[in-house]
């Protein structure tokens, strides 16, 4: 129930940033708020059902992930298997991600239509015991269906983040300038939620996943038994990310990752959607100690 409430005021908060783009473009463009609300409502209807059915499929294709099987990559299916089993989640597809930056990230829409996928880096970094580690983090993902708000937002931040950005052109180049009967005070809210929204989407996705993360932590090393290995797969990626960061998909999608793979100042760090890594290592080695801090 708690992840379906999610889901709802997720879909809610983000249609509500649609609908106050419609109202500022309509307002500007058509001199009337209502056609631009309605116009923008059905956008954000047509938008949400695309990510609640398409949302794996476009996050596989912004990060080139190719769907694998058995015969191609064998030692992921048997880890994915075993994991999988201990975690009581069907087998899920397993893809992999043509980047030698280390990482892994689970999308789909419940467990049945689940997809793992894990970068070419991942499997030359890691032992087996931390891959599972890792596997163990996703697919807890999947049994607490995280993989859809998360995938969702991801989606739909993305595509306010674009539609900030075109409305911020046309803006500069005079676009509004076609009602001359807007006053300043429907510009200067225009411009706000010009800035504001893609900050909105962001913060939308750091309430949600910065608690999933520290959940599907506590999981995933409760599933296979072995926190210290997970814990050293956060440290090994951690490093190897800020190394050598992930140079293509979006990083409204970063939540989907289980480090953030994308380079970033202070700034974009404070708005991550993980929490820090070394307080997520210090609670699992807590954990292995036999010390709950989740």
């Amino acid at each position: 129930m708690g992840a379906y409430l999610r889901i709802f005021a997720l879909f809610a908060l983000l249609t509500a940033i649609f609908v106050f783009f419609g109202w500022a473009i309509g307002s500007l463009w058509f001199g009337n708020w209502v056609t631009g609300a309605v116009m923008f409502l059905l956008l954000a209807a047509a938008m949400n059902a695309i990510s609640y059915f398409a949302s794996d499929r476009i996050v596989l294709w912004s990060y080139r992930a190719k769907l694998v099987t058995e015969a191609e990559a064998p030692g992921v299916h048997r880890v994915v298997r075993q994991v999988a089993q201990l975690a009581n989640v069907p087998m899920p597809k397993v893809a992999i991600v043509p980047s030698q930056t280390p990482n892994a990230f689970a999308t789909g829409r419940n467990p049945q239509h689940a997809v793992v996928a894990v970068t070419e880096g991942t499997l030359h970094l890691l032992t087996e015991d931390e891959l599972r580690g890792v596997l163990a983090h996703e697919l807890s993902h999947v049994r607490n269906r995280d993989i859809l708000v998360m995938s969702v937002a991801a989606t739909l931040a993305g595509a306010i983040s674009f539609m900030a950005r075109m409305f911020g052109w046309n803006m500069m180049f005079g676009g509004g300038a076609r009602n001359r009967d807007s006053n300043w005070i429907t510009v200067a809210l225009a411009l706000v939620g010009m800035v504001l929204a893609p900050i909105a989407a962001l913060l939308v996705q750091f309430a949600i996943s910065r608690s999933r993360e520290y959940k599907a932590d506590y999981v995933g090393a409760k599933t296979i038994g072995q926190p210290l290995a997970l814990a050293s797969a956060l440290e090994k990626l951690e490093v190897a990310n800020r190394r050598r960061p992930l140079t293509f998909g979006s990083p409204a999608s970063q939540g989907l990752f289980i480090v953030n793979p994308f380079a970033g100042g202070a700034f974009v760090r404070m708005f991550s959607t993980h929490p820090p890594i070394a307080e997520r290592i210090e609670r699992l080695r807590a954990l292995a100690q036999g010390v709950d801090r989740y």
